[in-house]
């Protein structure tokens, strides 16, 4: 195990909570880039990849719990952009 690839996950985990409340409360995906959210999939996918296949260890579950965490504020970037065209077509219908 890599004492550096798991303060990397750590650092990296720390900051999808406050992504993932700022998605909830904001309720709109302005701002947001889904590019950008499916490229940090794609790493971790490919981190739990080689974890799984090369390198097994404690790390793994960083990597899925971040996955998951990304995956959340992926799924609220949906549910605000479905809220920002009911909103948008609201407005235009006044």
């Amino acid at each position: 195990m890599s004492i550096f690839e798991a303060m990397m996950l750590i650092c990296f985990g720390l900051a999808w909570p406050m992504s993932i409340y700022r998605s909830y409360t904001s309720r709109t995906a302005k701002g947001k880039s889904i590019a950008f959210s499916y490229a940090i999939l794609v790493g971790y996918a490919a981190g739990i990849t080689h974890k799984i296949l090369y390198s097994p260890d404690i790390v793994l579950w960083l990597y899925v719990l971040n996955f998951v965490m990304v995956m959340a504020d992926t799924l609220l970037y949906y549910r605000n952009l479905r809220l920002d065209r009911q909103r948008d077509a609201q407005t235009s219908g006044e």
